[in-house]
This record gives C-alpha cells, structure tokens and sequence, in this order.
C-alpha cells in the first residue's frame, strides 16, 4: 500500500465550545481519542495544534503533535502547512486529513479510504453516509452531497438537496463526513487557489475544489458518528461508547 500520512488539526478556539479538544469523553480527552483511534490505521499520524495546552496535553500522553500558529481559512490550510514544513521529506503518497472533533471515527475506516482513493483516479476521496430522516435533511449545519453513479461527487451543500419537488418519491440523502484524502500533488494545488464565491457563501471549502475542476470522489460509511460541535454532543458520544463496550 502506499504510505498515507494522517494530519489531526486541532484548534482551541471554538466559537461554539472553546477548547474541545482538551474535554474529557469518559477518561480521555476529546483529542486523545481520535489520536489513539488513528492511531489503529497502522499509517503515521500527527496532531496539528496552534495551542500551548493541547501540544502539552498530548506530549504527556507520548502522542506525535506538530505546531501551527499561523492564521489560516480552514483545516487543509493548517494541515497542509504542517506537511510542507515537517514532512514533505518523507515520501507520503496520500494526506488525510481526520477532524478531531470526531471521536467514533475508526481508523480501520482511514485504511478504507485511503485504499478507495489509491484505486480511482480521484484527486481528493472524502466520506459519506446514508440517511433518510427529514431533521437531518432540514438542518443546514448537516452538509449534504450529490455524487454520481460512480460516487464523484457533483455538489456539497448545507441546503436538502437532491430536492424533491413532487414530494413523492423515499427520503434517501448522503450526509457528507469530512474527512478529506488528498494526493500531494493535489493538496499543493488546491492551496493555490483563492477562496471561490460558493465556498464562501456555504462556508464550505470543498467546493473550492470543485470549482477549480478537481476531482472528489466519496466512500459510503454506515458507522455511527456524532462530530462534537457543542457540550451536550459530549454525552451523546458518552453514550455510544457505553453501547459499544457492552
């Protein structure tokens, strides 16, 4: 297989819960278990941080960590600077870029990935899942997408789409996970472009990507996954674990 580098930007500020990372899921910080669980993908990994108490946080639990502090737009800004400046040297074939506010992603699903993406001819490979329900579907802080038949991905958008004008037909969407599998040559290019007019109006850096006609394709994903944007998140996680463990 090819050599894979996951990079986990974690930040502290958070205009909706400040220092998430460093909240405790049981008896282990948020961070500490997306680097453990990343950890079983058996590819190099890396937190990248621009903070003081996360670097130290994670150094104490003997978890590589890189440091950023420069200003940037978005994760692949930050994890993108962290591979140029500590391991472009390396020979990586594939970047991964893994939230770490998701702490039920599996590192066998990065394996998963990873393998899809050095089996097409995609520029960038992403994640989505399989819904039905009508809350979701409303909720523009879920990002949705489109893809085609052979899981390109045609569009990412906070609004319901595909949209169902005749309201007749079975609610069936994909929610997309954002986890984001670059190619370097890929990564390099996608930072060369400027912020584009849809990614600033849906707050979505993806779809930079496909306005400059790169490629995305996307894997389906049935696991459960609750991405941590607010405390009450907290206990849900809490809850999952407490099912997995029986």
């Amino acid at each position: 297989m090819n050599k894979a580098l996951i990079l986990i930007p974690a930040r502290y500020q958070s205009s909706r819960f400040p220092g998430k990372p460093l909240k405790l899921i049981h008896d282990k910080s948020m961070i500490e278990r997306v680097a453990l669980n990343m950890k079983e993908s058996e590819f190099d990994f890396s937190v990248v941080t621009d903070h003081d108490e996360i670097e130290k946080h994670l150094k104490l639990k003997h978890i590589p960590v890189v440091r950023i502090d420069d200003d940037v737009p978005s994760g692949s800004e930050r994890i993108a600077l962290a591979f140029e400046r500590y391991f472009s040297h390396k020979g990586y074939d594939f970047i991964v870029n893994v939230q770490g506010d998701e702490p039920l992603l599996k590192g066998s699903r990065i394996k998963d990935l990873v393998d899809f993406h050095q089996q097409s001819t995609f520029d960038i490979t992403t994640m989505m899942k399989p819904r039905q329900d009508v809350h979701g579907f409303k909720n523009p802080d879920i990002v949705k997408v489109v893809v085609s038949k052979k899981n390109q991905c045609l569009y990412f958008s906070r609004a319901s789409i595909p949209f169902d004008r005749d309201e007749s037909k079975q609610l069936n969407w994909y929610q997309h996970i954002g986890i984001y599998c670059y190619r370097v040559n890929s990564l390099r290019e996608f930072l060369k472009y400027p912020l584009s007019s849809l990614e600033d109006r849906e707050k979505l850096e993806q779809l930079r990507a496909l306005e400059n006609n790169q490629t995305i394709g996307a894997l389906v994903c049935s696991d459960v996954l609750i991405g941590v944007d607010q405390p009450s998140d907290i206990a849900k996680v809490e809850e999952v674990l407490n099912v997995q463990a029986k």
